[in-house]
């Protein structure tokens, strides 16, 4: 079996739970802890394309970050929101877990089911 890789924050309760139903599952789990160690833009974009999404999809818009680095004006180039969220890791939704060359948001948990019997 592929190993999985997460990208969590041990202070998340989501990805906390999200963790424990890969190990429940015997799933062998890379933990990528993006807080201490964050994305760069090219990281990104490859986690872009397997999460089939754009990048203001990943973003945390309850932090107060968000608004403060006026990540709301939907006019801003997607490189400008990237190398944002690469100095801001705390934007990116959590937890992201990645499996061969396909992606989902762990929100809830039991989205990573998906990955596993795929």
């Amino acid at each position: 079996m592929e190993k999985f890789i997460i990208y969590h924050n041990p202070n998340c309760s989501k990805s906390r739970a999200t963790l424990a139903l890969l190990e429940e599952n015997d799933i062998p789990v890379e933990l990528v802890f993006y807080l201490e160690t964050p994305l760069d833009v090219k990281q990104l974009k490859t986690l872009l394309k397997k999460l089939g999404m754009g990048v203001k999809d990943i973003l945390r818009r309850s932090e107060p970050e968000y608004e403060e680095l006026g990540l709301d004006d939907g006019s801003l180039a997607e490189e400008i929101v990237l190398d944002i969220l690469s100095n801001h890791p705390k934007l990116l939704q959590r937890p992201i877990v990645v499996s061969g060359d396909r992606a989902i948001i762990g929100r809830p948990p039991e989205n990573v089911l998906s990955l596993i019997e795929a």
